[in-house]
């Protein structure tokens, strides 16, 4: 295995998220990149349940922007905020809650005892709200699509 280059590093275009221990094991990742140096320029967590031993709270100062989305409701719910270690370096898009008492939702194809025991966590995770939102901060991070007809030579 090779090591990146000063300017790999630079220009590395990363974007990490997870939901549950899924969004620990997003900001642990940032830390092992952040220890390489390597910049990570978006992560997000949904209704992140930390894992023994991580800290799902402090998103490292190699993290240009961090968003969380959670729920409070129910035997798993997510972290209600994360901070940066370093507000000069990484800014908080949010701590977006949803309110899935006031709003169920029907979570179709899930097995019934996710749908009994871990109702409210498992509405986040079928929520096709959460998910555009979070696609839309994923989108705004990459570089714009060309036109198909451009690249091939067949624009008119």
């Amino acid at each position: 295995m090779g090591k990146l280059s000063a300017a790999e590093k630079r220009d590395a275009r990363i974007i990490i998220y997870g939901m549950s221990w899924g969004g620990s094991e997003t900001l642990a990742l940032a830390r092992e990149l952040e220890a390489q140096e390597i910049p990570v320029l978006l992560t997000i967590q949904v209704d992140s349940i930390a894992k023994p031993s991580e800290n799902d709270e402090v998103v490292p100062a190699n993290v240009a922007e961090a968003a969380n989305f959670y729920q409070a409701n129910g035997l798993l719910h997510g972290r209600p905020q994360i901070r940066a270690a370093d507000r000069t370096r990484t800014r908080i898009l949010g701590n977006f809650r949803y309110d899935y008492k006031a709003n169920s939702l029907r979570c179709e194809g899930y097995p019934w005892y996710d749908r009994v025991f871990t109702k409210y966590h498992t509405e986040i995770e079928c929520d096709p709200a959460v998910w555009n939102r979070l696609e839309g901060l994923i989108r705004a991070k990459l570089p714009p699509v060309q036109d198909k007809n451009a690249l091939s030579g067949n624009a008119e």
